[in-house]
Order: structure tokens, then sequence, then C-alpha cells
């Protein structure tokens, strides 16, 4: 993707920590017919490999599991944090006036060496984890074992997985890094006031964050 020097996120810690608070990734492989992409919650194995290891299970009446079994290059993208920046908040459009409007984001993007695993007990395995890391904050958690064994393996049936050992992993913070400090100020005031309409505390915390590494 389009890497400007100064919204590069190398960090590998921070890289996967975007991925665990929004697993929700696109899975995007490339054939001869075009691009397909779906939306699937991934899990995360940091271990084992230098740059982790993505898990993943899709219905198998999804095609697209076939087309990465015949060698299809993969793409997952992770979507973090992201908000509309208005210029009003800039301190430099009272200044020049020569300011436009712009979107504030954080984004992973992983490339990887897929293959198609067709195997009950991995697949469990993955669930398991996945719906573990999810529910392991409510006071009383799901588990995969709340379910009869029975329709549990029904549902194993109908499912494949995929594993992605990572070999490409890049993040890119575009959070106001380019501006002036007094409009990088102005726009955590705008992003975390609770009448601003675009208000987004969790972009104002990033703003903040790389805006005092500058």
């Amino acid at each position: 993707m389009y890497q400007p020097p100064q919204f590069r996120e190398d960090d590998l810690t921070v890289q996967h920590s975007l991925i665990r608070a929004h697993p929700l990734g696109l899975l995007i492989s490339a054939g001869p017919d075009g691009p397909t992409a779906n939306a699937l919650p991934f899990h995360l194995v940091a271990e084992g490999s230098p740059k982790g290891v993505l898990q993943v299970h899709m219905s198998r009446a999804n095609g697209q599991w076939k087309k990465i079994a015949a060698g299809a290059p993969v793409l997952v993208v992770f979507q973090g944090d992201n908000a509309y920046i208005t210029p009003s908040w800039y301190a430099t459009k009272r200044e020049t006036g020569k300011v436009v409007p712009t979107w504030n984001y954080a984004i992973v993007q992983v490339r990887g060496t897929a293959k198609v695993i067709d195997d009950t007990g991995w697949l469990r395995t993955q669930i398991e984890a996945l719906t573990g890391e999810h529910e392991g904050l409510r006071p009383t958690p799901w588990s995969v074992g709340d379910a009869p064994d029975a329709f549990v393996g029904a549902q194993l049936k109908g499912i494949i997985g995929v594993e992605i050992a990572i070999t490409e992993i890049e993040g890119k913070w575009k959070v106001s890094q380019n501006r002036p400090k007094a409009d990088i100020a102005e726009v955590i005031e705008g992003l975390g006031a609770a009448t601003e309409v675009h208000a987004n505390p969790g972009m104002a915390d990033l703003v903040r964050r790389y805006g005092d590494d500058l």
C-alpha cells in the first residue's frame, strides 16, 4: 500500500495488537477470474512464526477456499479506528484558510503463505480459541462445549479452515502526524468533544500518542 514515511508503523507488537482488537479481516485472494473478498473473524497465533500465523474458518459453500487451495495469493486487511477530520478543527484554517478535509485511520495489511485445512480437530481448536478470546471477558463466558456434541459435529462438517503464515505485514497509522502541532492539538480536542458530531475518543487517543512522538 502507499506508505508515506511519517505514517509507517513497523512495530510488530503494535500491528498484532490492532489485529487482536479488530479481528474481522477482509480476506482477499486473486485468481484467473479476478479478485475475491470476504470478511471473516481471524485468530492470531504469535508463537511459532517470526511474524505470526492467522487462522480462520469459512463455510464450505464459500468457494474462496478452493481458489486458495489452488494456489491463489492472499491479502488480509484489518481496519482499526478511523475518523473524518474536518478542517474546521485546524488552527491553520484561521491563519491561512489553506486546509482541506481528510480521514484518519489505522490499518494493517498481511500477506502470507496460505493453506487449506480440512481437519475436524484443527477446526474445533480454532473455533475454541477464537470463541475464548472474545467470550473471556464476559461474566459467564459461553464455550463450544456448552452446545451438544452432535450439534457441534454437524456444524464442523459445514466449514473448512485456512491458515496463513505471515510473510509480510505492514502497518499504516495516518493520525495527523503531517499537521503542525497547533492543528494536532485541536484535532485531539475536536475528536474528544462529547458534543462534536465527528467525535471519536479512540482516534483522539491515537492522535495524542503519535503526536507526542513528533
